[in-house]
């Protein structure tokens, strides 16, 4: 597809009707009634931490998120976010070679001249491949769409990166009250309930105190969520805890499940 002689690449949905309803008023429906279930209020966020499961097991927990983000004003106009590649092995972080991402509810524009900046930087590559069938990134959209409207996006899939270099990267398209960051990623994944528990507790309390150093039994995207950390901790942002639970919550199968926990990141 060219327009005014400029190639445009759009990435379609690969998880829509699995993860989340492919039609787009029952998806918009599903996504409003987990944002008027959670509870409303709250200072505004610089950066929130969301969990990227199928809606059924994760959507309360999200919505618990991205319902800090209804009526602030001025409204979030961009939003970096970064999430695990889980499907394809990527040193680094990767930048889709795309004009927009495309959900039920419509396409987002990613931020060109954004993306331009950060291309330049170290550990940056363009490689479509780790976000073709990536689903971390994509279920935070309808919510992102619903809540906010319309926005840009600089989406980020993080693989073997370093925490220093993630920060440098978060540090760099930081920006003002009209950046969020948001950092897409699950606990811990196929314990049984009381052993997930106890230990999403312990990782909600390291996010809580600023840690650094997580790792992936603790946290999926731990590698986007520590780079975060870094950049909080020196721009002097509060930890707040939102929701924590894991998907025997939502499901009931207690044998093994996925944890799940919401975070807001804000000033003083």
């Amino acid at each position: 597809m060219q327009q005014n002689g400029t190639a445009i690449h759009v990435r379609p949905p690969a998880v829509a009707g699995l993860f989340y309803p492919d039609e787009p008023h029952e998806l918009r429906a599903v996504v409003q009634r987990y944002l008027d279930a959670a509870p409303h209020g709250g200072k505004r966020p610089k950066a929130l931490i969301v969990p990227h499961a199928g809606y059924s097991y994760s959507g309360p927990t999200a919505a618990a998120a991205y319902c800090r983000l209804i009526g602030q004003d001025p409204p979030v106009q961009r939003v970096v976010l970064a999430g695990p590649s889980h499907r394809a092995q990527l040193r680094g972080v990767a930048l889709p070679d795309a004009t927009a991402f495309e959900t039920p509810l419509g396409a987002v524009p990613l931020d060109a001249e954004c993306a331009v900046l950060l291309r330049a930087m170290p550990g940056v590559s363009v490689d479509n491949l780790p976000h073709r069938a990536e689903h971390s990134l994509e279920v935070q959209l309808p919510f992102l769409q619903v809540v906010l409207g319309h926005f840009s996006l600089i989406p980020l899939a993080v693989g073997d990166a370093d925490p220093v270099t993630v920060a440098d990267i978060l540090d760099a398209c930081w920006g003002g009250t009209e950046t969020l960051i948001v950092i897409s990623t699950d606990l811990s994944h196929f314990l049984d309930y009381d052993t997930a528990r106890a230990l999403d507790s312990a990782t909600a309390q390291s996010i809580i105190e600023g840690a650094t150093d997580l790792g992936g039994e603790q946290a999926c995207g731990c590698r986007a969520l520590n780079g975060l950390m870094r950049v909080a901790r020196r721009r002097g942002l509060r930890v707040e805890a939102l929701d924590l639970r894991n998907s025997g919550d939502t499901s009931g199968d207690r044998d093994r499940v996925v944890g799940y926990g919401a975070f807001s990141l804000h000033g003083h």
